[in-house]
């Protein structure tokens, strides 16, 4: 019950809060503590294949048992003070790891700068949540980028790691945040990180499994729920989730495709260099700048559908036992 009562309030939090820059956040510290292990291994393995290989398995263990550990051990401290403050503490945890409210506001930041300030200024604020180069891209591929953006994130950034914190706590929670973090920074396809990389890539793909799955349900669910199209978020989920290099990304992404009537995905620029990607969804209309804040919608309806069916399996978890 203490589990379910923390992330509950994390949830609150999240909700309430985002992730103000003036706070201290865990997933900082772990990003600070990844790179200077990067550097660190690269001195110490050979610069081949086996020994990049080598280095990045040592990077994924030597920074996700660590995550879970010091977030254990933390906890241990506090209920040693006071149980109430070992709650207050895993509930901050909890929220630490959710960014349903911080990825509202960056895609409606998105959609502000569109409306108000016009195509330059929407350039750079989907900057701040897409890995793409943004520099030349239209309206048409700026609202693509951040509708595909809080699509993808729907799963990583609130159902994952609230699948996660469900079955184990903030620990295990923060142990998901230091996998996807590892992703984000070392999980790429290129020269650098091809095999550095390497396990962080495939833990990521494996955390996120079951839950970018469970994600694309719930979000055909809140389709219909809230009067979007999710028979053909359905039936798009079922023809082109698998069109991606990644197992996980295209799960959500297929669904809102769908259930907007929209066409995601397609050739992008990354670093400069072109990534011919297949589209996702049917073209059945121009998207829109209205398209980001029915994705948005889209995707608080996922979450609450999510916490309600996790709380639930939670609860019932606790009955039986």
């Amino acid at each position: 019950m203490r589990t379910l009562l923390a992330v509950g309030l994390g949830c609150l939090l999240d909700l309430l809060l985002g992730d103000p820059l003036w706070m201290p956040h865990p997933v900082r510290w772990i990003g600070r503590w990844i790179a200077w292990m990067e550097q660190v291994l690269r001195r110490r393995f050979p610069d081949t294949s086996e020994g990049l290989r080598m280095a990045g398995g040592f990077l994924a263990v030597g920074t996700v048992l660590p995550a879970g550990l010091v977030c254990w051990g933390a906890l241990l401290l506090a209920d040693g003070i006071h149980p109430l403050a070992g709650l207050l503490l895993e509930a901050w945890i909890c929220c630490q790891c959710l960014a349903a409210r911080s990825l509202g506001r960056e895609a409606q930041n998105v959609l502000s700068a569109l409306k108000y300030r016009g195509l330059l200024a929407a350039r750079q604020a989907v900057a701040r949540i897409v890995g793409r180069d943004t520099q030349n891209l239209d309206e048409a591929g700026v609202i693509r980028a951040a509708v595909e953006t809080v699509a993808e994130n729907t799963s990583d950034g609130v159902v994952a790691p609230l699948f996660w914190l469900m079955v184990g706590g903030a620990p295990l929670g923060l142990c998901y945040k230091a996998v996807n973090t590892l992703d984000s920074m070392v999980g790429y396809r290129n020269e650098r990180y091809l095999d550095f990389g390497r396990c962080s890539a495939r833990l990521d793909d494996l955390a996120n499994w079951i839950p970018a799955r469970l994600s694309a349900l719930f979000m055909i669910l809140a389709a219909f729920l809230l009067g979007q199209d999710g028979k053909g978020a359905a039936a798009v989920w079922r023809r082109d989730r698998r069109k991606h290099p990644s197992p996980n990304s295209a799960q959500t992404e297929s669904a809102c495709a769908g259930a907007l009537g929209v066409q995601l995905a397609g050739p992008s620029y990354y670093g400069g260099i072109l990534h011919q990607k297949p589209t996702l969804g049917d073209p059945c209309r121009p998207i829109q700048p209205e398209d980001i804040r029915l994705a948005v919608r889209l995707m608080w309806g996922t979450a609450l559908l999510a916490l309600a069916a996790f709380a639930g399996v939670r609860l019932l978890w606790i009955w039986m036992v």
